[in-house]
């Protein structure tokens, strides 16, 4: 979505870097590694997990359950 003339973009984009870490295993990514990260959304909360948590889970992710079911 773009702003009209003049006005902020208070949109979710952001230039500031962060550092990915995995909700389940506590996994930093860098910058590269986030491309194959799983992201989801539980409770209004977003987060993510690593490419060996989102394999190893795989059925559960599929299923869409919550990850404490995991």
């Amino acid at each position: 979505m773009t702003s009209p003339p003049g006005e902020r973009d208070q949109g979710g984009s952001t230039t500031e870097h962060r550092t990915l870490a995995c909700a389940r295993c506590g996994t930093k990514a860098d910058g590269s590694q986030s491309a194959t990260w799983t992201c989801s959304v539980e409770n209004g909360v977003r987060q993510y997990f690593c490419d060996v948590c989102s394999r190893e889970n795989l059925r559960a992710v599929e299923g869409r359950l919550d990850s404490s079911w995991w």
